[in-house]
């Protein structure tokens, strides 16, 4: 799977997606709670890449965050320009991010790594390392699960990854774990997991 096939699932259900999920309403409060603990309180730009409706981005400025967000999904940016007009809102891959190495402070990438196949997400923690800032903030959300699988989601295949695999994934990037938030599976909504990291020296 590619990211051009990514956007266009979500382009064909953007509006459906907005209207469940494009408030930060709709984000669990221990979410918020735990993405406000690592990304505020530090100068410098955060990306917020795969920023969908753009609500968190908008939720990141209202508590002081210099929050950009990216996203390769037409619809989500229009509708976040027109929703939140003081933000910064636009399209871009995190595959390849037009930035320059160690300028960003933090980057959040909130969901938008489950599409990425396995073997591609090397990559794209290499390149969130090449554009951080010395102990730049790194946090991630993902589904949890006991191996690294694959599934149908509502949109589009995702994957799932235990948290200690992913950590080590990222320690091979360059990045040192901070905290990590883990959820059990309640209704409908699937196992839950964040993990906070920072950038390490060398």
């Amino acid at each position: 799977m590619n990211m051009e096939q990514v956007r266009q699932a979500y382009s064909s259900v953007a509006e459906l997606y907005i209207e469940l999920f494009g408030s930060s309403q709709q984000v669990h409060a221990d979410d918020l709670a735990f993405i406000g603990r690592h990304l505020t309180g530090r100068p410098g730009t955060v990306l917020d890449l795969g920023c969908g409706p753009g609500h968190i981005t908008d939720y990141l400025r209202s508590v002081g965050v210099d929050a950009t967000g990216i996203d390769v999904v037409p619809e989500f940016i229009a509708h976040a320009q027109e929703v939140h007009p003081s933000g910064r809102y636009q399209l871009g891959s995190m595959e390849d991010l037009d930035v320059a190495n160690h300028s960003i402070a933090g980057i959040l990438a909130w969901y938008s790594l489950i599409h990425l196949p396995p073997q591609r997400l090397d990559g794209v923690l290499a390149e969130f390392r090449r554009t951080m800032a010395p102990a730049g903030t790194l946090v991630l959300g993902f589904f949890d699960g006991d191996e690294v699988a694959a599934f149908d989601h509502k949109v589009v295949t995702a994957y799932r990854w235990p948290v200690n695999e992913l950590v080590e994934r990222l320690m091979r990037a360059g990045f040192t774990e901070v905290e990590r938030l883990q959820r059990p599976s309640e209704g409908a909504h699937r196992p839950h997991a964040a993990v906070a990291a920072i950038a390490t020296e060398g």
